[in-house]
């Protein structure tokens, strides 16, 4: 009976979601990818505004997932969110920046009364292109790596560094990540432009850039994936609640959980043959097999970090304030009652789907960048 789910059902429902909504945000985070080209990929200002068009038409589908996934994560696990939110503030607050900073931009670039300049606006897409995805990645590799918090008998959080979320910089596993998820971010950037624009100078000068991202973004991705299968884990007894230090936690994880193990091979493959149609082929397609790949990646990281008795925000201060699916998550009536408005997510998919497929019916060309319609 719908009415008799447990909370440990509930618990392992909403990470789901949340996972969902993450993954989703990394793949959407193509937009930022695509801006961090706006100086070094167009030729010319025709140019130049096609890329700023062709992200700009997708920015509140990312903005707005963001926004989402902060919601769902604030309900279903409110402790994570007081902890990390309100202690590693400095790094969330840079993201939250570069995202307002990155609205502003698309309001105002073209206005005739900026005053800025619009190469100011251009500049500020660039810094929202460039930081937000890293630290991003940076924020999301210390669910595997740990932050330095302590939860008093009050579950009230203390963040143990006056850095407040900066430490997680120096850690070399937090920057692979991070630098994996801006080069990726760049790459999906890259295979949008070449779908979504008709101009074969562009597209050329596209796949010839993806070659050059595509090296960081192998590096940091192998290296993240293989210390993170070879390093202790912080692993959670289920009779007690007590964390400990678990050996290869990640790699159990995998072998434990086929399902996922599936879903991380095999959005791989995808991911790698998406770069490969980008670089090797003319087809303008690459963009949905590496996107589709890349949720089913993420999402399969954050299914290691959450599930099969797993600390998703490991305490590097007090092993014992690590925070779990299970201490972490909001009440068993609120997450039911939350339950049942996740149900209408499907009729919310259609529409962005619906709205996507409206945007894009045409691509981006020089008539239309030369006419009098809405331009960003």
């Amino acid at each position: 009976m719908l009415f008799a789910m447990s909370h440990s059902f509930l618990q392992e429902y909403w990470w789901f979601l949340v996972s969902l909504l993450a993954s989703l945000l990394v793949f959407l985070m193509f937009v930022q990818g695509g801006q961090s080209f706006i100086f070094t990929l167009a030729a010319n200002e025709q140019q130049k505004t096609m890329i700023v068009n062709a992200m700009g038409r997708k920015w509140e589908f990312t903005f707005t997932t963001l926004v989402t996934f902060g919601g769902a994560f604030f309900a279903s696990f409110p402790l994570f969110y007081a902890t990390s939110f309100g202690g590693a503030y400095w790094v969330w607050m840079a993201i939250l920046f570069s995202f307002v900073i990155q609205a502003i931009a698309y309001e105002y670039r073209t206005k005739p009364s900026n005053v800025l300049g619009t190469k100011t606006f251009e500049i500020f897409l660039l810094i929202n292109g460039a930081l937000s995805p890293f630290l991003i990645g940076v924020a999301v590799a210390t669910f595997f790596t740990g932050a330095n918090f302590s939860i008093n008998e009050m579950n009230m959080g203390k963040w143990d560094t006056p850095w407040h979320g900066l430490e997680a910089l120096l850690n070399l596993r937090n920057l692979s990540l991070g630098l994996t998820v801006l080069f990726l971010d760049r790459l999906l950037g890259l295979m949008y432009i070449i779908n979504s624009i008709d101009d074969d100078e562009l597209i050329l000068g596209a796949r010839k850039k993806a070659i050059i991202n595509l090296v960081p973004f192998l590096i940091g991705f192998l290296y993240f994936i293989i210390s993170l299968l070879i390093a202790e884990g912080f692993a959670v007894d289920p009779e007690s609640g007590r964390v400990f230090m678990e050996k290869a936690k990640y790699f159990h994880n995998l072998v434990e959980m086929p399902p996922v193990f599936i879903m991380f091979l095999s959005g791989t493959v995808l991911v790698l043959f998406g770069l490969y149609r980008t670089v090797f082929t003319e087809r303008t397609d690459p963009v949905w097999f590496a996107g589709f790949g890349t949720v089913i990646v993420v999402l399969s990281l954050f299914l290691l970090a959450g599930y099969n008795n797993t600390s998703f925000y490991p305490s590097l201060s007090d092993l014992q304030s690590s925070l779990t699916i299970r201490n972490a998550s909001s009440s068993h009536f609120t997450l039911k009652t939350m339950m049942y408005i996740s149900f209408i997510i499907p009729f919310v998919f259609a529409y962005i789907w619906y709205a996507w497929s409206a945007i894009n019916r045409k691509k981006i060309d020089k008539e239309e960048i030369g006419g009098e319609g809405h331009l960003y």
